[in-house]
């Protein structure tokens, strides 16, 4: 009998979004003490959208051509820490802009191929997958918490030391964990071309990239912003953690949610609550009520969407194909999408300032909800909620 690898995969995730938790709201207040102009930080941030775009598609094809799955997974978490290491001598955007495409480049190896692993010692109890999965989530609430804490009493250098130890501890459960007998893939039902020639599909596809562009300037600059305002590190650690705790109730409600709401509907309420929550947290950050009311919105714009665009994707994109529908989904809206919202912010901030930038996140996202609303129809597996969709045994 196969015996899974729980705590294992659990510490791995735990880990890997630690660093999230430390490094995506701190390192751009770093940037800033090494007096990095807005445009400066968008860029150096910008990499790791960038690498998104081709890096998982590279790794995964070298992964299906080769193997040595455990070994990219280790070559990734070695090569991350020396490029993040590099940090502690640059103070100039071309070395920084080189030490941070090495960690992006190898950074976007690593999850994709831990979730297949994952996956291959599930087996046939992929509903466990929601129990180690959250580890992650949990990992990233104790760094951002505890981050922001000591950064309170230090100066903002010792991010560049607890990240160091968190990427430590990847290395460690990268060495730790077990490799597994590779799941049998099912045939290709249809091909990529003629699914990626719907319209609706296209819709999908650009609305999402709409929805990662509109988190741009949050991604970036929503730290700087509120530091600006006078929140103390431990206020944005806490309104951070907020976010990713929103996220989690709606994961843990979605299969609720989609028995009586349909995919579509979600969509365009996650859509909707971006245009709404960018304007507050670009015009309203002087009141706290404001902020947190802000951040539970994240529950909708990132849970409730990713949630159910990826429903929609698996629904869309059959058999085998179902993988590179995720990887297409994910290069188009995390890679090009966040890469397109960095880059615009990093302009945007200092020319227009905080409320014009967070107005354009709010405007792709008003866009995106066009594209939903007008395309995304005519689908009962999309337009219809679970309940309407299965028969009444008494008719």
């Amino acid at each position: 009998m196969h015996a899974l690898p729980f705590w294992r995969l659990a510490g791995y995730y735990f880990a890997y979004f630690a660093f999230i938790g430390a490094f995506s709201p701190y390192f751009t207040l770093y940037l800033k003490s090494l007096a990095f102009s807005a445009w400066d930080i968008g860029l150096l941030m910008s990499q790791m959208q960038l690498m998104r775009l081709f890096g998982p598609n590279l790794w995964g094809w070298l992964v299906d051509r080769y193997g040595h799955r455990l070994f990219i997974i280790r070559l990734a978490a070695v090569a991350s820490l020396l490029g993040f290491l590099a940090f502690f001598w640059l103070d100039r955007l071309s070395g920084m802009l080189l030490a941070m495409a090495v960690l992006a480049f190898f950074w976007s190896a690593a999850l994709p191929l831990v979730e297949m692993l994952t996956f291959d010692h599930l087996r046939e109890e992929r509903g466990r997958y929601s129990r180690i999965r959250l580890w992650g989530s949990v990992g990233f609430i104790v760094a951002v918490m505890a981050t922001g804490a000591v950064l309170d009493v230090v100066p903002p250098v010792g991010v560049l030391w607890v990240c160091v130890l968190i990427l430590l501890g990847i290395l460690g459960f990268a060495l730790a964990l077990p490799e597994a007998a590779p799941r049998a893939h099912l045939p290709i039902e249809q091909s990529i071309r003629r699914i990626l020639r719907q319209p609706r599909v296209q819709a999908l596809m650009a609305a999402c990239l709409m929805m990662s562009a509109a988190h741009g300037g949050f991604y970036v600059f929503y730290s700087i912003h509120l530091d600006a305002h006078g929140y103390s590190k431990t206020e944005v650690g806490v309104l951070w953690s907020l976010g990713v705790l929103a996220e989690i109730g709606v994961f843990m409600a979605m299969h609720r949610l989609v028995w009586r709401f349909s995919l579509r509907h979600l969509l365009l309420a996650s859509f909707a609550a971006a245009v709404l929550r960018f304007m507050l947290m670009g015009w309203g950050v002087g009141s706290l009520a404001t902020m947190v009311f802000a951040q539970l919105l994240h529950g909708l714009t990132f849970g409730a969407f990713h949630a159910a665009s990826i429903a929609a994707v698996n629904l869309w994109f059959p058999g085998k194909a179902q993988g590179r529908g995720q990887a297409l989904y994910s290069s188009l809206s995390f890679g090009a999408g966040g890469l397109l919202g960095a880059l615009i912010s990093g302009w945007s901030w200092d020319r227009l300032g905080a409320g014009w930038t967070f107005t354009i996140g709010a405007l792709c996202a008003l866009f995106g909800w066009l594209l939903i609303y007008r395309w995304l129809v005519g689908d009962p597996a999309v337009d219809l909620p679970k309940r309407e969709q299965i028969a009444d045994p008494v008719q």
